[in-house]
């Protein structure tokens, strides 16, 4: 014989229906959203920033050598060669999403997926006067 529900029972159905609402809020919100450039970072300063929309192979140096690879192919970025010891660079997936990276340690590259076009890295953050 079915029971019937309880003051509790639309209590739970309650609480769960608002955790649902919150977690899809959440994600809706805070979506990752696909990066339109990279920026190449080479111990610790600004080597240069690349489109993700523009088919390239970058060699990126150091002291005078090349010391990575990097190639970009149909918006997404990925190491193709390294000069360090692991390689656990040129071991990590592709990268597309916006804050994405590929990080090289030995040789001290990182590799971030960023929102902002190359051509507006102008862009100022505040009201002046």
């Amino acid at each position: 014989m079915p029971q019937k529900m309880g003051k509790n029972d639309f209590f739970l159905l309650f609480a769960l229906a608002i955790i649902f609402i919150i977690f899809f809020t959440f994600f809706y919100l805070f979506e990752v959203k696909e990066g339109k450039s990279i920026i190449v970072t080479v111990n610790g300063k600004e080597y240069g920033k690349y489109e993700l929309a523009t088919n390239q192979s970058i060699k990126i140096k150091y002291n005078g050598k090349v010391i990575n690879e990097l190639q970009i192919k149909d918006g997404k970025a990925s190491m193709q060669s390294a000069t360090c010891p692991d390689k656990l660079c040129v071991k990590q997936h592709e990268i597309s999403k916006k804050n994405e990276t590929i990080v090289c340690l030995p040789n001290k590259v990182v590799v971030t997926v960023v929102d902002d076009d190359v051509n507006n890295g102008d862009n100022i953050d505040a009201i002046s006067k």
